[in-house]
């Protein structure tokens, strides 16, 4: 007989909670912190990069507000807002970034979640 599963039963396998945990913005907090004090060891240490140069105007994690800390912008969310939980694999953002050539010099451009549209 067969055995009806969550999958089968029309459900996703993995659900996704609609709101960040205590833990899990904690969890962000700290991360946001680390990122701030690598690129401060960075810069500290003399290196010049373009990389290091963008990752300085970045807002540092206690001067945004938690409306940026826990949420991105999304054209197609109610609100224009989704919390950042639910991003695909918003630890590690890395979209491919194309120059528009099709070269061996196409490489990956890290994506930030601490900058969003003014007005959302």
């Amino acid at each position: 007989m067969f055995k009806p599963t969550s999958v089968a039963l029309g459900g996703l396998l993995w659900k996704t909670p609609w709101k960040l945990s205590v833990t899990r913005k904690a969890n962000a907090r700290a991360r946001l912190k680390k990122v701030d004090a690598v690129i401060e060891a960075v810069r500290a240490s003399g290196v010049q990069c373009k990389a290091l140069d963008r990752s300085i105007l970045l807002p540092k994690e206690h001067e945004m507000v938690p409306k940026d800390k826990y949420t991105v912008f999304s054209s197609t969310a109610r609100g224009y807002r989704k919390g950042i939980h639910k991003v695909p694999k918003w630890t590690r953002v890395c979209p491919p970034f194309h120059t528009g050539k099709r070269s061996s010099h196409n490489r990956l451009q890290k994506l930030t979640l601490r900058v969003n549209p003014k007005g959302f």
